[in-house]
C-alpha cells in the first residue's frame, strides 16, 4: 500500500473565546498523495483555511488547542514537531499561498527582499546568488521584464502581479506540496485563468501536490483530481472530481453545484441554500446541514451522521435513505 504523501487523521482543532473553547474543525480527515491535487470547497466558515493553517502550525499557540488528531507528513507527525523543526518544513517541504495578494505581501520591502528572506533561510542564499534566483522565479512565474520588477515594491504591481510573486514565494524551495488558499480571490476572469494554468504548468514541473482550497466550484472542476466537501467544520462528502460533478450524493454538495449560474439556462432566479452556516458556537446535535435541508428526516437532528461509502471511491455524510433521496433530488 502506497503511503499518502499527507495524511490528516480526525483533526479537531479549538480557539478559546470569552465563553470557553468553541470547535472550528470537528474530526476531519484527509489525504493529498505524490503529485495529487486535492481541491476542498465549502462556504465561509465551513473550516477549510482553518484545517490548511493547522498543517503549519501557523495558529496563536495561545488561543488554539487541537485535543484529537494526527497531521502525518512523510511518515512524521507534524503535531509534535515545534521550533526549528517546523521552520524548516515551511517554505521548504510545505509551502502556502495566502489570501489575498492585496495585502499578504510586505509594503516597505522591495520584490526581490521578500523572496530572498525565503532563499536566505532555507537554501543559504545571499547576495549576487540570491538575486540571480529571484530573477529565476520571477521569470519561472511569467512576470515580464523580470530584473526590473525585483526592485518594484507591491503597490507598483496589479493584483495579478503581486499573486504571481506569492505563487514565486512559495515554489522558491521547490516544495512537495503547495497549499493554494484561494490563489484566484479578488482577480478577474482572465487573470484567474492564468493563474490557473500557471499553477497547472508548475505542479508538472516541479512534480508538486497541491491542496487548492476555494469556493469556486469552476476552479476545483478545472484544476483537481478529486474534491472534499466541507460544512461548519466537517468534511460532508469526497469524491474524484468527475464523479462528484456528475453525481453529487450529500444534499449540501447537490446545493453547492445547483447554485453555479448556467449559460444556457432561461431561469429568472439562481439557485440558493436557505438560511446560513452555523457559527462555531451555535450547538447542533444531529447533522449540521439539517436545519438548512430540503431532505431532512426526523433522525438527521437527533443523530450525527457518520461518513459511509456510497460507490468506488466517494463517500458522504448522510443516512442511507437521504443518499438515495439525494441522488434523484440532483
Amino acid at each position: 500500500m502506497i503511503m499518502p504523501l499527507l495524511s490528516v487523521r480526525n483533526l479537531t482543532v479549538q480557539f478559546r473565546v470569552d465563553s470557553g473553547w468553541v470547535t472550528a474543525v470537528d474530526d476531519v480527515s484527509l489525504d493529498v498523495g505524490e503529485g495529487d491535487c486535492v481541491g476542498i470547497v465549502g462556504e465561509s466558515g465551513s473550516g477549510k483555511s482553518v484545517t490548511a493553517l493547522s498543517i503549519l502550525q501557523l495558529h496563536q499557540r495561545a488561543t488554539t488547542r487541537i485535543p484529537s488528531g494526527t497531521i502525518t507528513y512523510q511518515g512524521q507527525d507534524l503535531l509534535r514537531e515545534r521550533g526549528s523543526t517546523m521552520r524548516r518544513i515551511r517554505g521548504s517541504e510545505i509551502a502556502m499561498i495566502f489570501q489575498d495578494p492585496m495585502s499578504s505581501l510586505n509594503p516597505v520591502l522591495t520584490i526581490a527582499d521578500q523572496i530572498s528572506e525565503t532563499l536566505r533561510q532555507h537554501q543559504g542564499l545571499t547576495g549576487v546568488a540570491a538575486r540571480k534566483r529571484v530573477v529565476e522565479l520571477l521569470g519561472l512565474v511569467r512576470i515580464p521584464d523580470a530584473t526590473r520588477r525585483a526592485d518594484d515594491y507591491p503597490h507598483r504591481l496589479s493584483g495579478g502581479m503581486r499573486q504571481r510573486v506569492m505563487i514565486a514565494m512559495a515554489i522558491a524551495c521547490k516544495p512537495r506540496l503547495l497549499i493554494a488558499d484561494e490563489p484566484t480571490t479578488a482577480l478577474d476572469v482572465t487573470i484567474q485563468a492564468q493563474i490557473l494554468e500557471l499553477l497547472r504548468d508548475l505542479r508538472k514541473e516541479l512534480k508538486m501536490s497541491v491542496m487548492l482550497i476555494s469556493h469556486d466550484l469552476g476552479v476545483i472542476a478545472e484544476f483537481a483530481q478529486s474534491v472534499i466537501v466541507m460544512y461548519a467544520g466537517r468534511v460532508v462528502e469526497e469524491a474524484p472530481v468527475a464523479q462528484l460533478f456528475r453525481r453529487p450524493v450529500h444534499p449540501y454538495t447537490v446545493g453547492l453545484i445547483a447554485a453555479v449560474p448556467k449559460l444556457d439556462s432561461d431561469a429568472p432566479r439562481l439557485a440558493t441554500i436557505a438560511g446560513r452556516i452555523p457559527g462555531p458556537q451555535e450547538i447542533i446535535v444531529g447533522c449540521r446541514f439539517s436545519p438548512r435541508c430540503a431532505l431532512v428526516q426526523p433522525r438527521c437532528r437527533d443523530e450525527p451522521p457518520l461518513m459511509q461509502p456510497v460507490s468506488d471511491g466517494q463517500s458522504a455524510r448522510c443516512p442511507p435513505r437521504i443518499l438515495v433521496l439525494g441522488e434523484r433530488h440532483g
